[in-house]
């Protein structure tokens, strides 16, 4: 269970960097992507960065490929945003619960009209 500090920069963090995705960056690579979570290491040195888009995981790949690219420039810029000592590793993952839950969805719906049929 995250501490109050974790999850304060976790939060902060999320905010600053869906901000640089959408008004700063301009790789076609990373038009569309939503963070949808950050979660923090309790010594504040590692960030998993969870991400995801609209187009689902066909363009995941590229995706990540373009958030390692511009990982030192969201390190930078987070070091002027945040008030924190060191600024933590950016690790970024791709969210699938999106995805998850629109499967389980579907099978739902499909169950219902099985049910109803």
């Amino acid at each position: 269970m995250p501490t109050r500090r974790q999850q304060r920069v976790a939060d902060r963090m999320r905010e600053e960097i869906a901000d640089l995705l959408e008004r700063r960056t301009e790789d076609p690579r990373l038009r569309g992507l939503t963070v949808t979570s950050v979660e923090v290491t309790a010594d504040l040195r590692q960030a998993f960065i969870y991400v995801s888009a609209l187009s689902g995981v066909e363009g995941s790949q590229a995706a990540l490929a373009g958030l390692e690219h511009a990982k030192g420039f969201f390190r930078h810029e987070l070091a002027g945003r945040l008030e924190l000592r060191v600024v933590p590793e950016l690790i970024f993952r791709w969210d699938t619960s999106l995805e998850t839950g629109d499967r389980i969805s579907r099978l739902l719906d499909d169950l219902a009209q099985e049910h109803d049929t």
